[in-house]
């Protein structure tokens, strides 16, 4: 089994990553890995000489600075989507009528900390208003304007 690691560790290092497009091995050299059987065999990396090939090396060690910075660029591109694909996929949507009976957070109106074991919501109160992106008035049931709007987020349906 240890003797597998190298073999193990080479694949990983060769193998373009998802997030980056990029190799670990090019990243940290400047240039593509040679694999064992392309040793052997004629190309153009092969074929064209130490001198050639020694010019190609040093061309690609003064583009690798701007080829991780664009790897990291798009790393945090990668990295931004599948957060967002991640969150987008547990959101729950829930729309609200005007009528609608809904308990609002509490955290944005607590006075004093009451807390880990105070109320989490407060209510009910009466959905006065349903805009079209998600942004709601609340009255309480007597019918007084609660200030500010509020989105559906900091809203849950009241069963009563």
């Amino acid at each position: 089994m240890v003797d597998e690691l190298p073999h193990v560790l080479w694949a990983h290092r060769t193998m373009p990553k998802t997030s980056n497009r990029e190799t670990p091995f090019s990243l940290t050299y400047g240039t593509e890995a040679m694999i064992p059987a392309e040793i052997g065999e004629p190309t153009r990396r092969t074929l064209q000489g130490e001198k050639g090939y020694e010019e190609d090396l040093r061309l690609n060690l003064n583009l690798v600075e701007e080829r991780r910075e664009e790897a990291a660029r798009r790393e945090v591109e990668y990295k931004k989507k599948e957060i967002e694909k991640y969150y987008n996929a547990r959101v729950r949507e829930v729309k609200f009528k005007k009528g609608d009976l809904v308990l609002r957070e509490n955290g944005a109106t607590r006075k004093e900390d009451q807390g880990k074991l105070g109320p989490k919501w407060e209510g009910p109160y009466q959905v006065t208003w349903a805009g079209d992106k998600g942004a709601y008035k609340l009255a309480d049931l007597a019918g007084k304007e609660i200030p500010w709007t509020w989105n559906s987020m900091q809203l849950r349906k009241y069963y009563a």
